[in-house]
């Protein structure tokens, strides 16, 4: 039986610029649509990357992973073309209460979020996440630092675990690629905000 997808829209009319307000709208729904034309009735899409959007932010309750790997590099978001970011790798993993957002800014002051929720735990297989902050508790087990040389400064630097565990996650996101995502109970909806995250 397929999912159940909510779009909920609570935009008043007013002095918006509609040449602005679509244009933002838009991309956020290509974005969108995108995973959502994977994601099917199955409830599980593959190889989804998610980059281009700019600062979107994920946030969760609760993460566990294997075979995780982190090195710096400097990537693109939608303000700069390139920006101080950290590479994420993690083989496999399960993520309880996950939220995904979007802040757009449609006129001024006028502020909508694209935001995508699961109530059931997320799996994830072959995750590759740039951020550039990372907020959360974390445990690692089998924790190794590297270094390397190299001329290029991106591969000087490595972090390497078994597993981790990561709780009270908020993460700045610039780009996002999963080989294969099952997201059980999933929500979207789109609605106007006072402001956007930080």
């Amino acid at each position: 039986m397929g999912k159940t997808v909510e779009l909920k829209t609570t935009l008043n009319k007013g002095n918006v610029n509609k040449r602005v307000f679509w244009k933002a709208f838009a991309s956020g729904m290509v974005a969108l649509a995108t995973l959502l034309s994977f994601m099917g009735v199955s409830g599980t899409a593959y190889a989804i990357p998610m980059a281009g959007v700019g600062n979107f932010y994920v946030e969760f309750d609760h993460l566990e992973g294997n075979g995780y790997t982190f090195y710096p590099k400097m990537g693109e978001s939608s303000k700069e073309k390139s920006t101080p970011q950290g590479t994420n790798l993690i083989k496999d993993l399960t993520i309880d209460h996950l939220q995904l957002y979007k802040d757009f800014n449609i006129s001024g002051d006028k502020w909508i979020r694209v935001k995508i929720v699961a109530s059931k735990p997320v799996h994830i297989s072959g995750l590759q996440q740039d951020a550039s902050v990372i907020n959360a508790d974390a445990k690692f087990s089998n924790l190794a630092l590297k270094e390397k040389q190299s001329s290029d400064w991106q591969k000087q630097f490595q972090q390497m675990s078994s597993t981790i565990e990561l709780n009270h996650a908020k993460i700045k996101t610039h780009y996002l690629f999963q080989e294969k995502v099952v997201m059980n109970g999933m929500k979207v909806t789109v609605e106007r905000i006072n402001k956007p995250a930080n």
